[in-house]
């Protein structure tokens, strides 16, 4: 283990690159959207259980790094969008839905144009995002976070100022597809180099017209697993590192949202552990991605903002029994997916609310119109693994787990680009 862990780390500075695109707004132009941003600190104040590992049962027994939720809040003279992010597991459908209608009532926001999204960390907190029997620490913990969140949407709405916007690509290898092939011929979860992963960090960039950046927004597809079942501390696992580095060189006032894309076949190349050297590598690397592209970035005026947001209720199953294929499943309750899509200027932001498989993903940035396209999971809900149909056919721990029956893939793929295509 040793040997492979020096390894790793002898070879972390040639896995990343980074391209450049830019806007297509007129330089000249006036910008037609204004923008605010802020970021709170959500980590529990008392000890309450930790989420992502069933084998975790007991309340955290320290605090790593500070857990942080961002808001990015955009207004045009049509329409107004927000997007919160959060270093958690994900959230119920009930959470979002209360929330939405709070943050309605206090900045006059539709619900539908609200996307709340989760790194998916799994070294937080419980949120009831998977579980409701929960201990009374988790209940106050939750509406905590609620009320946050509303503070934080508040605080973003105030002051908004005229925007520039830029886009940029990088690449880095930290992270590997886990559906690995064991020697009993089955799929689960490992580190599966002989096949497909997405290694795409996508950087969007908000200055106001003094040239300050305002917030930059980074999406990497990437389970936030370096933290495994052993560890008992709270952490922002490798999207916390990524921040704390961005703000290393980008100063402390820059907010910074980091989402998941389509990764729920994805996981770091180190991890589940107990090693904090590794939780900071990996974020280090994606920071450091991130902070190359930003720099090399140009930031235009923005035109405006579109929203479209509905749900797709598909046929669900129950969990399997083994991580081998089925000939068939037994019927379980169908399962609605919440499906939002945000066009800020040239870039559209496509959220999900299960864990996408990235190869799902990939067909629809590849089948967008948009060259920015970039794919949010865990948005507005928790519901569950959303497998490809190919995935039904090998078996894994997805598959067991997904509440979702074979064939969710071509509707959904379907019904997200027809909702690009109508912004």
């Amino acid at each position: 283990m040793k040997n492979i862990h020096l390894f790793g780390f002898c070879i972390l500075a040639l896995l990343c690159t980074c391209s450049i695109s830019y806007g297509q707004d007129a330089l000249d132009e006036i910008s037609q959207v204004r923008m605010g941003a802020a970021k709170v600190i959500i980590t529990p104040e008392h000890p309450v259980p930790m989420s992502g590992y069933a084998s975790r049962t007991e309340p955290y027994t320290g605090v790593h790094d500070q857990l942080f939720a961002t808001a990015l809040y955009f207004r045009s003279s049509e329409n107004s969008l927000l997007l919160i992010t959060a270093d958690v597991i994900g959230y119920s459908r009930q959470f979002i839905d209360e929330t939405r209608e709070k943050i309605f009532a206090r900045i006059g926001i539709a619900p539908e144009n609200i996307m709340i999204t989760a790194v998916h960390n799994h070294g937080g907190p419980v949120t009831k995002a998977y579980e409701q029997d929960v201990p009374e620490s988790v209940e106050i913990y939750v509406k905590d976070l609620q009320e946050k969140f509303i503070s934080l949407s508040v605080q973003a709405s105030e002051s908004p100022v005229p925007v520039r916007m830029g886009t940029g690509q990088g690449y880095c290898e930290l992270n590997i597809n886990r559906r690995a092939e064991f020697a009993d011929g089955g799929i689960w979860l490992g580190r599966a180099s002989d096949k497909p992963c997405d290694h795409e960090v996508n950087i969007v960039r908000f200055d106001d017209f003094n040239d300050r950046t305002l917030a930059v927004l980074i999406n990497w597809p990437c389970h936030a697993t370096t933290s495994g079942p052993g560890n008992t501390q709270i952490t922002g696992d490798w999207p916390g590192a990524a921040s704390r580095y961005f703000n290393s060189q980008a100063g402390d006032e820059v907010v910074v949202a980091i989402t998941a894309g389509a990764s729920g076949d994805i996981n770091p190349i180190y991890g589940p552990g107990n090693d904090f050297n590794e939780i900071e590598a990996v974020g280090y690397h994606v920071g450091k991605t991130a902070w190359k592209t930003y720099s090399q970035i140009t930031t235009l005026p923005l035109g405006s903002l579109e929203a479209i947001n509905t749900s797709l209720v598909l046929p669900g199953k129950k969990q399997g029994e083994d991580h081998f294929p089925q000939e068939e499943y037994e019927i379980g309750p169908d399962v609605e997916i919440d499906l939002s899509t945000f066009r800020i200027g040239h870039v559209v932001l496509a959220g999900v609310s299960g864990e996408l498989m990235h190869e799902i993903g990939g067909k629809i940035k590849k089948q967008s119109p948009y060259t920015n396209t970039i794919i949010m999971t865990h948005c507005n809900g928790s519901s569950g693994y959303i497998c490809t149909d190919k995935a039904f056919t090998e078996g894994g721990y997805e598959v067991k787990v997904t509440r979702l029956m074979p064939g969710a893939e071509m509707p959904l793929t379907s019904q997200v680009l027809q909702m690009i295509n109508k912004l």
